[in-house]
């Protein structure tokens, strides 16, 4: 931790993977005007940590035990507006760095970038700047101005952010039962979600869903 008389700012991290919360504390800690005053493996933790801690900015990953890094976002904006939002996650930035800023986040950045870039995004968060990679910016700007869509575009990327978070968990094996735990919702509640889901991907089975859920999610893990 550092200790010099500079003006130090204070940075959460909201992450559920301890080794990856040490690696950017150690890259955080190193730089003199910044530290981490605090870790959070969930949001329950996070939220708590934001009230006692009082941070600078918080950086947070998309995908937290038992809930979804953009809920996470919302929830914060709503008790603390002013508390800049910084995502750094693995998952594609074309498919969740515009529903992270929709959400109040600042910026967005993946785990494969150098360090550099996440100090970069760090420091553009803190004052209150927004942070993308230039070929996201791009594609932002290109929609905004234009109103250009992606000819490409999966079509995952046309679920809400609910629908995309029990997306995800089908894809990571869990049943309809322990979504509804997880997310603390009814079992009908999910079931329609997953309904949903299955009419706007075009599948025609919950099956079919669950098993396009883990090739989807495989495919984002090999990126």
């Amino acid at each position: 931790m550092n200790t010099d008389s500079t003006h130090l700012d204070r940075i959460l991290i909201v992450d559920d993977h301890p080794l990856f919360r040490e690696g950017l504390r150690q890259m955080i800690d190193r730089e003199p005007d910044l530290e981490v005053c605090g870790e959070a493996s969930n949001s329950e933790k996070a939220l708590d940590s934001i009230n006692t801690l009082d941070p600078d900015l918080a950086i947070i990953d998309i995908s937290l035990a038992g809930s979804s890094g953009i809920d996470l976002i919302k929830t914060i904006k709503a008790d603390h507006e002013d508390l800049p939002l910084l995502v750094v996650s693995m998952h594609d930035e074309s498919l969740y760095a515009e529903r992270a800023l929709r959400a109040g986040a600042l910026g967005y950045v993946m785990k494969h970038e150098p360090a550099k870039t996440v100090k970069l995004a760090i420091r553009k968060a803190l004052k209150g700047e927004i942070f993308l990679s230039d070929r996201m910016s791009s594609t932002v700007l290109a929609r905004a101005v234009g109103g250009k869509t992606e000819t490409n575009k999966s079509p995952v990327a046309d679920l809400s952010d609910r629908e995309l978070e029990v997306f995800q968990m089908l894809g990571q094996g869990k049943s309809v039962r322990q979504i509804a735990a997880d997310l603390d919702l009814s079992i009908p509640t999910i079931n329609s979600f997953r309904n949903r889901i299955k009419e706007k991907l075009g599948l025609k089975s919950s099956t079919e869903v669950m098993l396009h859920a883990i090739q989807w999610l495989r495919d984002e893990m090999g990126k």
